[in-house]
């Protein structure tokens, strides 16, 4: 008899627990199915004319030649410039280390 109390008690539950979720979907006690919430996920506005596309592709073409006008810019921004004592080194750097072969040490030398 406990058996079959403790089933109903955990099947009134489960019930309890889907009933929430299921009126939000449209379904529940009114039966109304398990299609889910009714959404329109097209555009409200038909399709544009071939005019209309026409003049988006112009728009398009001037912002592209617009973008190509635009000089590039001369040099690096170097705000702390001025506040240096000396020149930055990265030419030296490379051309110290050009000059300047690397050794390598190690193990496996031959004897």
């Amino acid at each position: 008899m406990r058996v079959v109390g403790m089933a109903a008690v955990t099947a009134l539950i489960g019930m309890a627990l889907t009933m929430p979720a299921q009126a939000q979907m449209g379904g529940g006690a009114s039966g109304g199915g398990s299609e889910g919430p009714h959404m329109n996920l097209l555009a409200d506005q038909p399709s544009k004319s071939p005019e209309q596309i026409e003049a988006d592709e112009a728009k398009e073409k001037a912002y592209k030649e617009s973008l190509k006008k635009i000089p590039d810019a001369k040099g690096g921004n170097d705000p702390w410039g001025v506040v240096r004592s000396e020149a930055p080194k990265s030419a030296a750097t490379k051309s110290t280390s050009a000059a300047k072969p690397k050794t390598k040490t190690g193990s496996n030398t031959p004897n």
